[in-house]
């Protein structure tokens, strides 16, 4: 093989290991899986569809649907088949009517329909019960996500912020090591900005585990695997305080779910009362007898009878004369329960209100003056700094000052995005 012949064998095979690549290439952005962007709706929305306890309660609700049609079934009618008038053996018979009888019994139990659809109404509204239990589970759920939510965000920002002032220390590091050899920095400068950077990888990895954290927790509350990958909306979203118009009793009596349980959970009693009521109704019962006779010269007879109840008798209106006078008092003490309830919600969200809007006065100052008077004192240190005219501690402790307060400003921020949550609990709670 000659010369050209050996450069054009070459040629032919970068080409041949280029295209090769360039194929291999070509799939891998097809392959690759985006990971799905998240805001707190679309999170809220998949709790509330998916969560496997809040299934529960829809599976619950409707089984009172069941449970109250069975509510109105009669009792299975009784047969019973014998003798009757018969006489024991080795007694003398003087006539075929002393043979006795085979007879035949048929009984059924008629309930009072008064009674029935009473209960059935009684049953059914246990029901409403399960599903105000729900909103009031679905509601804590929220509060749970929307917590885990601000907790990831502010991780972010918390890695942000720490990233974006590691570039600082990276370039005081490389600064300080291009002075030692000429005498003009102490290799414990270097050292002491290298620990500096670990110290600051320290903090991001403890905010990547908050996040780890966060994204499994919100899988399980939206039944997904606790791995399953996705981010969240961090670009057109960020959390805001809105304040109710109006605290009244009135209004928040329509909002809280726990009112509207406790609602459910006294119209159930009063129509547990309107049950127990319908219990002073008698109840009615039919038997039939038909008897075929032993003797051949007697008739085939029969026997019909009704029957009823008489649940007025003292011994036995008692028992739910005394049920409704409890259930009643029962009712008054839910009654009350409420009231108090709603006025504690009242002067509480108020004093969260004040608080919260206290708390975003004190952010917005720490972010407009506070902050900015800090970056500029690092940004003339380091200045100074870079012209050999102020040591590397000095600097340090400026850097220090500043992601010190950067980081508690996110700690206040991630305290009152906690409290919007709560605030929005309660509200709705």
């Amino acid at each position: 093989m000659n010369y050209a012949s050996m450069e054009n064998w070459k040629s032919m095979k970068y080409i041949t290991k280029y295209i090769y690549t360039v194929l291999l290439m070509i799939p891998l952005p097809l392959l690759a899986q985006q990971v799905p962007v998240l805001p707190l709706d679309s999170i809220l929305q998949r709790i509330d569809r998916n969560n496997v306890l809040l299934q529960s309660y829809g599976y619950k609700a409707e089984s009172y649907k069941y449970s109250a049609d069975a509510a109105t079934a009669w009792m299975a009618p009784m047969v019973g088949l014998g003798t009757f008038m018969t006489p024991y053996p080795g007694q003398m018979i003087m006539d075929d009517r002393d043979k006795g009888n085979l007879m035949l019994e048929i009984e059924q139990d008629i309930p009072n329909p008064a009674k029935l659809n009473a209960k059935r109404k009684y049953i059914a509204s246990q029901g409403n019960i399960e599903r105000a239990t729900r909103y009031m589970t679905l509601n804590d759920l929220k509060a749970q996500a929307k917590t885990l939510y601000y907790n990831w965000l502010i991780a972010k920002q918390r890695i942000g912020v720490l990233q974006e002032n590691e570039k600082i220390m990276v370039m005081m590091k490389k600064i300080e090591e291009v002075r030692y050899p000429y005498n003009q920095s102490q290799l414990g400068s270097v050292f002491k900005a290298d620990a500096k950077i670990e110290e600051n990888h320290n903090m991001i990895r403890m905010q990547e585990g908050t996040i780890a954290k966060a994204r499994s927790w919100l899988n399980s509350l939206m039944n997904a695997p606790g791995n399953a990958s996705f981010d969240i909306d961090t670009t057109t979203w960020q959390p805001s305080f809105t304040p109710a118009g109006s605290y009244d009793t009135t209004v928040l009596a329509t909002v809280r779910k726990d009112v509207l349980r406790m609602n459910e959970s006294i119209r159930s009693m009063q129509l547990n009362v309107e049950s127990m009521q319908q219990e002073k109704k008698p109840d009615f019962k039919i038997r039939f007898d038909h008897m075929y006779p032993l003797g051949a010269s007697m008739p085939a007879a029969y026997s019909v009878m009704g029957m009823v109840s008489i649940p007025i008798v003292p011994w036995s209106s008692k028992m739910y004369k005394s049920e409704i006078k409890a259930m009643r008092l029962n009712i008054q003490g839910m009654e009350k329960e409420k009231a108090a309830m709603l006025q504690e919600t009242q002067g509480m969200l108020y004093g969260m209100q004040y608080e919260i809007q206290s708390m975003q006065k004190r952010i917005a100052g720490m972010e407009e003056k506070v902050i900015p008077s800090l970056q500029k004192t690092l940004d003339a240190y380091f200045l100074n700094y870079q012209e050999n005219k102020l040591a590397l501690t000095t600097v340090i402790d400026a850097w220090e000052a500043l992601t010190m307060m950067q980081t508690n400003v996110l700690d206040e921020k991630l305290k009152l995005y906690e409290m919007i949550a709560d605030y929005e609990k309660q509200l709705y709670r």
